[in-house]
């Protein structure tokens, strides 16, 4: 999907509504600018980056009760082998 834009004052760029409703961009939402090859190539970032890494990892979020008890067994066993 293609639309024409102008580029405004101090190089602002209004992103046409088109492409703004299909890539459900926010106000206030960060992107990636780069050049690739001569363009100008915009990357939306995700709102929440941890809600994207959730849904790739599943759930990943750390929990002092749940590896404390395996980092004692890992700390014993490992200062054990050295004595």
């Amino acid at each position: 999907m293609s639309e024409e834009a102008t580029i405004g004052r101090r190089f602002s760029l209004v992103i046409p509504k088109g492409v703004r409703k299909k890539l459900k961009l926010r106000e206030g939402q960060r992107a990636l600018v780069r050049e690739e090859e001569g363009k100008i190539v915009i990357e939306p970032l995700p709102n929440d980056p941890y809600e994207v890494l959730s849904e790739t990892l599943g759930d990943f979020r750390y929990s002092e009760e749940k590896y404390e008890k395996k980092a004692v067994e890992w700390l014993k066993k490992v200062a054990g082998s050295r004595h």
